[in-house]
């Protein structure tokens, strides 16, 4: 399956709406659940996709190009300008860029990956059963396994054999690792969670790798 037969906006909408209906409800301290993401809370990874879906092309570029500038500081920044005063603020913000088609000079794919690997840092920890379509966690799947922006991934599932179990996606040679979809672009996205979900003889080099 190829990353750019189809125009991936419509994808990105629709996971971000699934993600806002997901949590839509949740009580301020449900909100402050870690998520699978890096010391961020739920409410700071949805912050985050609010400020990535309002960081155009010229915006990214300056801040890339400014000197002394500490990108992890920078992203920080951003993320705390779209906090809000509350979970249901931050929400709120979010669902004002579900349509926006704002982007940094990222492949759309890229961005779409994005959405999905966020939305399950924070459904996992929050028991939520939203899972994306098998058609978007295959082209995730397939470009995290090969695309240029996706080395993290690359690097993970290097000399191992990626097989699915709920979809067509397959990828790599080497000790087996299989299992849905969703767990496989989360563990190579470098989810440990998610390694109980799968299976075969490469699960403890991919282990060692998260």
């Amino acid at each position: 399956m190829t990353t750019t037969a189809v125009d991936h906006w419509p994808l990105i909408h629709a996971e971000r709406r699934a993600l806002a209906a997901d949590l839509r409800g949740l009580d301020e301290d449900r909100w402050a659940t870690p998520s699978l993401c890096g010391g961020l809370t739920v409410r700071e990874v949805l912050a985050h996709l609010t400020a990535g879906a309002r960081l155009g092309g010229f915006r990214w570029l300056a801040g890339a190009l400014r000197p002394r500038v500490d990108p992890d500081r920078q992203v920080a920044v951003h993320l705390r300008a779209h906090l809000g005063s509350s979970g249901a603020d931050t929400l709120a913000r979010f669902e004002r860029v579900v349509a926006r088609t704002t982007a940094p000079p990222l492949p759309r794919i890229a961005l779409l990956g994005e959405v999905v690997v966020h939305g399950a840092d924070v459904r996992r920890p929050l028991g939520l059963p939203g899972t994306p379509p098998i058609d978007v966690l295959t082209r995730v799947a397939a470009y995290s396994s090969r695309g240029d922006r996706a080395a993290a991934a690359r690097g993970r599932a290097a000399g191992l054999r990626l097989e699915a179990t709920d979809g067509p996606f397959a990828a790599g040679a080497g000790p087996l690792v299989r299992g849905p979809t969703l767990a496989l672009v989360m563990a190579t996205a470098g989810r440990a969670a998610f390694l109980g979900d799968l299976s075969g003889d490469g699960i403890q080099v991919l282990r060692a790798r998260c």
